[in-house]
């Protein structure tokens, strides 16, 4: 087996033009994992798509060692396997105890328990072309876990009408991601590769969608705010109306307490209270 088959030119370009996009995608999240390691903490971010594209990288690059024409799948997610540890660890170090706790737990479960007993299982218990099949479904259910965990980023979106936490290059590139791979394992007749390429499509339209209809509404966490630094100088402004003048002598007050029985007309237009 060479390293790269080029026996399918169409296959290889899109195969190549698949590790372009996906090595773009794989760097996204940089400027996210700035603004963590700048302010120290995770703010509204969470690990589970970081934890989940790990796990789906390391089943694709043994799927790949199965196959004798897909090398192209080895390359780019040997990369992502590296960058999305990177990802994982500084989560890990800026996160709440909690969040950290959640994280390594389910770093622990899948990508240690997980892979180990998929590898141990589909080793013993499945041979030859039965074992790429396996691999091969298997695969396909952990990469549409891969571009359905964005969808709680969608959530948040819908919930907040904010799109701070869902980019829009970071959508356009996931689709683009989606075509080049779909064309890649189309060419090559692996629909192991293409199938669930075309959920990563619609995912990645819902989300540009959603980036155009909110990305110019108030968000409601902002609203609240706004609310609250609005309300408090009113009530300032009350008191400070409703509180007795500075004390001029006791004749002043006793003035302002017999004209105000007095219900004269002038009264009412010098009383301070009637101006509020």
């Amino acid at each position: 087996m060479t390293m790269f088959d080029t026996h399918n030119p169409g296959a290889f370009t899109f195969g190549l033009l698949g590790n372009l996009v996906s090595f773009i995608v794989f760097l996204a999240p940089i400027p996210t994992f700035y603004r963590i390691w700048k302010k120290k903490s995770t703010e509204g971010f969470h690990s589970v798509p970081y934890v989940v594209s790990l796990f789906s990288a390391m089943l694709w690059i043994y799927y790949a060692t199965m196959k004798t024409d897909v090398s192209l799948l080895i390359t780019i997610n040997a990369f992502g396997c590296f960058i999305e540890t990177l990802y994982i660890a500084l989560f890990i170090v800026y996160a709440t105890k909690q969040a950290r706790m959640s994280t390594l737990r389910l770093l622990i479960l899948m990508n240690g328990g997980g892979f180990c007993s998929i590898l141990l299982l589909s080793h013993f218990l499945a041979k030859g072309s039965n074992r790429v099949r396996v691999l091969g479904w298997v695969c396909v259910s952990f990469a549409v876990g891969v571009f359905a965990a964005p969808l709680s980023i969608v959530r948040l979106v819908i919930r907040t009408r904010s799109v701070e936490f869902m980019p829009f290059y970071l959508s356009f590139f996931l689709t683009l991601n989606a075509i080049m791979w779909f064309f890649y394992g189309f060419l090559l007749k692996d629909y192991y590769i293409a199938v669930p390429n075309v959920l990563g499509f619609i995912f990645g339209i819902l989300q540009m969608i959603l980036y155009v209809y909110y990305k110019n509404c108030k968000p409601l966490v902002a609203d609240t705010k706004l609310a609250e630094d609005v309300a408090l100088p009113d009530l300032k402004v009350d008191i400070q109306k409703l509180s007795p003048p500075p004390a001029d002598g006791d004749d002043n007050s006793k003035t302002v307490h017999d004209k105000t029985e007095d219900h004269s007309d002038q009264t009412s237009k010098d009383d301070p209270l009637n101006k509020c």
